[in-house]
């Protein structure tokens, strides 16, 4: 036994009874507890067996633990802005020394709650008071040679302690704007659009006449109001210099914010104003296009506000298992269809498979689903030239799975445990489409794309991660590589995501080494689009714009073998 797990197992017992005795209430009155099963992000993680959710799970015999280095973090996402009056930070022995306490509105705007180069260990019971969405622990010296460990991070208080309850006061509202672009590069960008909460559709300025200095967009509030913040989420056309004003009669205008070094992306702006009419009135151009916003949103008091359609519940991880295939039918059986859809014809991407109707998709009666793909002509099909035979007739077969109308979902933790294929053209893939792909014919990359595998056989020892969106896809979406050291197809591999409103991250068999910060992804790429269901997709593409097309060492059949696909909530 390694010395790491012995010293985890030998304090566990006495440190949970340790806990178990000092969660009791304490002597000030604190609000309640706000922060257990909240979304929460850490630097690292020791293992998989001591993820950052055992810090806010209310079980005093679970831990997070980082790894064994400083500096170190660990962040909650209360949901919505909350009064933190009391944070209670119960450490196993491999507690901090030295570490700050702070809270933020936007999660990048800190407030220092406590700081300490003293620090205790044990059970600290803090009376803090600060307001905001976000509360971090930057732990910067360990008390032993080991990481940082917590039984539980406990934050107390009460939510929406915003002193007046700020609320969304532009959602659904009417607009007008200086031009709007409503052509094939952005088909009806009104206004409207940007008021919407609909991260995936955008105002943008007319090509026409609107890709001048200034360019300005208004939202009417519906009745005066008492404005206190205002988010912008720009378009890569974005302004460098604006003024945001407000206005009683939309016709004479008070300043209430000014810049001239605009950065994009998504900017949060704590503002004081009042007035039923709210501009942003840009004055220089980031580039030769217009001005463009996924959203415009306006915050605070008054008005007549519409109350948009809340958003899913968060999950708790691991969770509890709400869908699986464990591919346990019999010897030659074609996927469950009450499961699973197949994608019949030519695939994308410049792809030079024909997927079939479950041809080439049969469980092998060993608890396992094999996608093969082969070289196999579809007589009568059309596909890009295959350099190998010369023909555009489609000379591979291989099939494509996805779950759309029978298991569509918003957020947790999907894994699947898969033996990639791999050669030269091959590109497996486990991933997740928006629902209204086909719910509402909206196009790609509108809906996002979540890839939690996807492998080429050039690249024989890396898997990919990624996500797409209308700001970041293709070749530019946002994710990460892994190198596993050895051959991907060398054996099974548990492919995962734990999803939710603030984060996700990307592991292969326990090793979580990609995470995606929301707000991060929002204020250097463009906005999060991934708040609405999605379906699973598995498939077993040949040739494509990312793999190259098979050449002569490339090696068929090729099988994508299955163990299983889950989903936790």
């Amino acid at each position: 036994m390694s010395g790491r797990l012995h010293r985890g197992r030998l304090t566990l017992l006495v440190a949970a009874a340790v806990v178990a005795a000092t969660f009791t209430p304490v002597a000030h009155a604190a609000g309640p507890l706000i922060s257990q099963n909240r979304p929460v992000t850490a630097s690292s993680s020791e293992n998989v067996a001591f993820p950052a959710t055992a810090a806010v799970d209310g079980d005093a015999g679970t831990r997070w633990s980082s790894a064994f280095s400083d500096p170190q973090w660990i962040q909650i996402d209360l949901g919505s802005s909350a009064k933190v009056d009391q944070v209670t930070l119960a450490w196993e022995s491999a507690s901090a020394k030295a570490y700050t306490l702070s809270i933020s509105a936007d999660g990048t705007s800190w407030q220092e709650l406590r700081r300490t180069t003293t620090g205790p260990g044990g059970t600290e019971t803090l009376a803090v008071s600060g307001t905001g969405r976000y509360v971090r622990l930057d732990l910067t010296q360990r008390a032993t040679q080991y990481g940082y460990s917590l039984w539980e991070f406990q934050v107390f208080g009460t939510s929406g302690g915003t002193g007046g309850g700020e609320t969304l006061l532009s959602y659904g509202k009417s607009g007008s704007a200086s031009t709007y672009q409503d052509d094939a590069n952005c088909g009806g960008c009104t206004p409207a659009k940007a008021f919407d909460r609909d991260p995936a559709t955008r105002w943008a300025t007319s090509p026409t006449n609107g890709w001048v200095d200034p360019g300005w967009i208004t939202v009417d509030l519906g009745a005066r109001a008492t404005i206190s913040k205002v988010v912008l989420q720009w378009d890569p056309a974005y302004a460098t210099a604006y003024r945001l004003e407000v206005s009683d009669d939309n016709a004479n205008w008070r300043q209430i914010y000014s810049t001239t070094t605009g950065r994009g992306f998504k900017e949060t702006l704590t503002v004081s104003g009042t007035g039923r009419y709210v501009r942003m009135y840009g004055t220089a151009r980031s580039n030769g296009y217009g001005y463009s916003l996924w959203e415009f949103q306006v915050y605070g008091t008054g008005g007549a506000p519409t109350t948009p359609p809340p958003l899913p519940p968060n999950p708790s991880f691991p969770g509890r298992l709400v869908w699986s295939d464990e591919f346990n039918l019999p010897a030659g059986t074609a996927p469950d269809a009450s499961k699973w859809t197949p994608e019949t014809g030519p695939g994308v991407n410049n792809e030079l498979q024909y997927y079939t109707n479950n041809n080439n998709a049969r469980h092998d009666g060993n608890g396992n689903l094999v996608i093969q793909a082969r070289r196999e002509v579809t007589p009568g099909s059309a596909c890009p030239v295959d350099p190998v035979s010369g023909s555009g007739t489609c000379q591979y077969t291989s099939g494509r799975l996805n779950t759309y109308g029978k298991f569509n979902f918003t957020y947790g933790r999907v894994e699947a445990r898969i033996k990639v294929s791999s050669t030269q053209g091959l590109w497996p893939a486990f991933w997740m489409l928006g629902a209204d792909f086909f719910d509402q014919r909206r196009p790609w990359p509108y809906t996002g794309e979540i890839d939690i595998m996807e492998h080429v056989g050039k690249e024989p020892n890396k898997v990919y991660s990624t996500l797409h969106a209308p700001a970041y896809n293709g070749a530019g979406g946002y994710g990460s590589p892994l190198d596993l050291g050895q051959p991907a197809s060398s054996a099974f591999r548990t492919f995962a995501v734990e999803w939710d409103s603030s984060h996700m991250t990307f592991s292969v068999d326990g090793n979580r080494f990609f995470t995606v910060d929301r707000n991060v992804l929002e204020t250097t790429r463009g906005p999060w689009v991934f708040d609405h269901p999605f379906f699973i997709i598995i498939n077993n593409a040949v040739g494509g714009d990312w793999p190259g097309p098979p050449g002569a060492g490339t090696q068929l059949p090729q099988d994508m073998v299955l163990d299983y696909v889950r989903v936790y909530q």
